[in-house]
């Protein structure tokens, strides 16, 4: 079993047409463009604070600005690639066109007060992914869940909330799954940690309901699915759930995802990234093999 996906070739990320992928979303457009600037700025010596300084704002705002967090104004746009040297009417033109991009809104838009800011990023990084990896300890992951498991798990949070806004929270969640089974689809890799499919959310009904789904879906040429048993003991993901993403840009550095109760963190160091992929990839080896996981989620939807 081939543990390490390989990263493909990957055309149509190139430093000076800011071209991108067709699959590309708002989010990952905003992460290149900063990225092309990040790196425009330090090849001119130019700090951060010398950069705010120029379009009226600080060294915090340009760090937000170069990680994709935050959207484009053109007037900061246009400052900043004349401090940074770039004349020409073409190349300029290429930057504001991305950066236009950059700044439409995703579908996920309309669910917009139910959302964090935080978790908008996430949306927008899972929309664009090409390679998604995750392990849960507690839940089945969102984007393998069913609407009935869906909402069990939504009114553990917001039980005080109306009928309405719960239904759009679970319509919110189902939507994001369109992205499995859409033309040139994700790579979905999840490692489910046993104690997720024992505990009843819902109940017997919409337990069995939802193993019986991780097992059909587990048949998509790009879904994988594997259970880590108890019997395992102790294992590597000590630290609790995360999700590395990964993108189809060639200079997108891959993305580690690790939400809280009320924010998330956002990891791309060459480091992070390195220990967190070692622990998924322990994590595979320990489960259950592809292969077997459904014999074991069959047993495991009897006991409910």
């Amino acid at each position: 079993m081939s543990i390490e996906p390989e990263r493909p070739s990957r055309p149509g990320a190139t430093r000076g047409g800011q071209q991108s992928s067709p699959a590309a979303g708002p989010t990952v457009l905003r992460i290149a463009l900063g990225g092309q600037l990040r790196r425009l700025r330090e090849e001119r010596g130019i700090s951060r604070e010398a950069a705010g300084d120029a379009i009226r704002g600080s060294h915090a705002k340009i760090s937000r600005l170069e990680l994709g967090r935050v959207s484009f104004r053109e007037r900061d746009l246009n400052d900043l690639l004349t401090l940074y040297g770039v004349q020409d009417p073409d190349e300029r033109g290429a930057f504001l066109s991305l950066a236009r991009q950059a700044n439409e809104p995703g579908w996920w838009h309309q669910y917009g007060d139910l959302l964090p800011s935080w978790f908008e990023t996430y949306l927008g990084l899972e929309q664009a992914a090409q390679i998604i990896r995750t392990y849960e300890a507690q839940f089945v992951p969102g984007l393998l869940q069913t609407p009935d498991y869906a909402r069990a798990v939504i009114l553990l949070g917001h039980a005080q909330e109306p009928a309405g806004e719960v239904d759009r929270r679970v319509a919110l969640r189902m939507r994001r799954q369109d992205i499995l089974t859409r033309a040139e689809p994700p790579t979905l890799w999840a490692v489910i940690d046993e104690a997720a499919l024992r505990r009843p959310i819902g109940g017997p009904r919409i337990m069995r309901g939802q193993i019986e789904h991780l097992i059909r879906i587990s048949e998509l040429p790009n879904v994988t699915v594997q259970v880590l048993p108890y019997s395992v003991g102790g294992h590597a993901a000590a630290g609790g759930p995360f999700t590395i993403v990964r993108f189809p840009e060639s200079d997108l550095p891959d993305v580690v995802y690790l939400e809280q109760l009320t924010s998330a963190l956002y990891l791309d160091k060459r480091n992070d990234l390195d220990q967190y992929q070692a622990v998924m990839n322990m994590l595979s080896v320990q489960a259950a093999t592809p292969e077997e996981t459904p014999q074991l989620l069959r047993a495991l939807k009897d006991e409910h």
